[in-house]
């Protein structure tokens, strides 16, 4: 789970969540090559070793969007695995409240303090806006299960004003209707961390919350207030109707239920910020866009791929009779972006190829 989702994650245990995935023939997902549900890839990966041990790629998004697509192969894999480990320990408690800190700018200081005046006069401006429009953006669903406007809203955006620019860029990004809708039921990710606590399997993580948060801590003050006034510019694009985002949150639940995710759409669902690299920005403004999305790559995929592939590395020998059941992020299983390096990885300290299946 990216640091994207974990916007979501405090809202979403606002809820009950025993709701059953929806039964019987899933419904059309509109896939032309592979309609039938058993021919769908799973994202399964397995590690040929006995028992076998498994890579299963997810994406953040709510589970009842995406449950009935998932083929039984890797609902099988995830029940006979003993040990399911994900990026993050998504039922720590310790896990909530590190990520509260990290997010919190130094004692004493606010943020009307710390940003040029104008680009915060346009933030709260913004966020005056969504407030006013989040009832609006509710579903019925929603209200019926005792989510409301106004403790939504100051549960993703409360105390605002104590964080950090760049933790408020991702606020705001996560502050869109599309986002707002489907708030309320877990992403697949917490949905399986939950059920692997209900069916009292061994849990873990291969990461820590600082591992994930300080590199977007790192980023330099000028760094981040470009960061911030390009998603401020991008968000009052789209609220005059001068803009529309290329790829939605549809259109990545329709590929990944239809098991064709590309690179591209994939990459939405898995980058921790935006990529602010466009063409149209001015030679400075454009250096800065490619130094953050360098620093991001190195900080984010290579670095964090060999860490990861060594804590996999050494739980697998640690624990040689368990059968183990990783879910990631799909972009990191996706053979054709980020998955390679995971996995050359790995096979480089020495584990067995792994093959897509069962």
């Amino acid at each position: 789970m990216s640091l994207w989702s974990w916007f979501l994650l405090p809202t979403l245990c606002l809820l009950p969540t025993s709701a059953a995935p929806r039964r019987g023939a899933p419904a059309s997902a509109n896939c032309e090559l592979k309609p039938q549900q058993s021919e769908l890839n799973s994202f399964l990966w397995t590690i040929k070793r006995d028992p076998p041990s498994y890579f299963f790629g997810t994406i953040h998004v709510p589970y009842t969007r995406v449950w009935d697509f998932i083929p039984d192969n890797s609902k099988e894999a995830f029940q006979q695995s003993s040990i399911v480990y994900f990026e993050l320990d998504l039922t720590d408690p310790y896990t909530i409240s590190a990520l509260t800190s990290c997010q919190m700018l130094p004692q004493g200081e606010n943020l009307q303090d710390v940003l040029p005046r104008d680009i915060y006069c346009r933030l709260k401006r913004h966020l005056e806006y969504v407030k006013l429009m989040m009832p609006s953006w509710m579903t019925p669903d929603q209200r019926g299960q005792g989510l409301y406007a106004d403790y939504l809203f100051n549960a993703i955006a409360g105390n605002w004003e104590r964080k950090r620019p760049v933790w408020v860029m991702l606020m705001v990004n996560s502050l869109t209707e599309v986002d707002i809708k489907s708030r309320g039921v877990p992403v697949l990710d917490l949905y399986l961390a939950q059920e692997a606590e209900r069916l009292r399997k061994q849990t873990g993580a291969v990461e820590k919350v600082e591992e994930q948060c300080h590199p977007l801590n790192g980023l330099n003050f000028s760094q981040v207030i470009f960061a911030l006034n390009q998603t401020l510019l991008q968000q009052e694009s789209l609220r005059a109707g001068s803009l529309r985002i290329p790829y939605t949150t549809e259109d990545l639940i329709k590929h990944y239920n239809c098991g064709d995710l590309s690179s591209v759409i994939l990459s939405h669902d898995s980058s921790q910020v935006p990529n602010f690299i466009n063409a149209t920005l001015p030679p400075q403004e454009l250096i800065t866009a490619q130094e953050i999305d360098s620093y991001f790559r190195q900080e984010l995929i290579y670095k964090r791929n060999e860490r990861m592939g060594k804590r996999v590395k050494a739980l697998l020998e640690e624990f040689p009779d368990k059968g183990f059941f990783f879910a990631f992020g799909a972009a990191w299983l996706d053979e054709q972006c980020v998955g390679p390096l995971l996995g050359s990885e790995l096979e480089k300290l020495g584990l067995l190829k792994w093959s897509a299946g069962t």
